[in-house]
């Protein structure tokens, strides 16, 4: 397999991004320019064609695990490094924009700012969105990572950071891995918990959502808050 540099200058993916803008490149070409170099027997391209094939899309390759990208020749630590920094740069910048001017007025809304960080996420993840008297959002936080439990979500620092920004009210989000949303007992009885803080500290509770595969739970909706 030739190597890149001695291919024509208008098809190299760094060349061409160069020239007519990233937005004219293919997904193996742009994952060649993160790769920068091929290996023995494969350019850039040809390896980044050949992850796409082997994982099947963009998402597949984001979410394969580091022992899984190794198993591909020619893919050694330091090009993992170099994919996985480039897809979280991605997704962090998506979550930077869609940020500015949110407004989250009911549970539907909440889910279509969320589902996609949760899209193959194998632990629990517990957040908390705080609001404005608007319902626009402020900031948001990350509470623990795991099987929710007392020890994992306790009312002081569920609220604490929506205490420090003044926040109006806040809404509690998390994940099942297994993909079915339905709330346990567990999650039942820690919203109690956290209605019962939010009462006291003057801070509405708007809701606690639980995400699944592409479904969602809202405890305000099923009567729990």
């Amino acid at each position: 397999m030739d190597k890149i540099k001695e291919m024509p200058k208008e098809e190299r993916p760094r060349e061409r991004l160069l020239k007519r803008g990233v937005e004219h490149l293919s997904d193996a070409q742009l994952i060649a320019i993160v790769l920068r170099t091929g290996c023995d027997s494969k350019n850039a391209l040809s390896l980044a064609m050949e992850l796409l094939n082997h994982f099947g899309s963009l998402s597949n390759i984001a979410l394969a695990s580091v022992r899984e990208l190794r198993n591909i020749k020619g893919i050694g630590d330091a090009k993992i490094a170099q994919l996985k920094a480039s897809f979280e740069l991605g997704k962090r910048l998506v979550s930077e924009t869609s940020k500015k001017d949110v407004v989250l007025n009911d549970s539907n809304d909440v889910y279509r700012y969320v589902f996609t960080r949760f899209h193959g996420v194998m632990k629990e993840m517990f957040y908390c969105l705080m609001l404005d008297v608007k319902n626009r959002l402020i900031c948001e936080t990350l509470i623990s990572i795991g099987s929710l439990s007392e020890s994992l979500v306790h009312p002081r620092e569920a609220f604490k950071d929506a205490i420090k920004v003044s926040a109006a009210s806040v809404i509690f989000i998390h994940n099942h891995p297994s993909g079915d949303p339905e709330p346990s007992s567990a999650d039942i009885q820690i919203t109690q918990r956290l209605k019962n803080t939010a009462e006291i500290i003057g801070i509405s509770l708007l809701d606690h959502i639980i995400i699944g595969d592409n479904k969602f739970v809202s405890m305000k909706k099923r009567g729990l808050i």
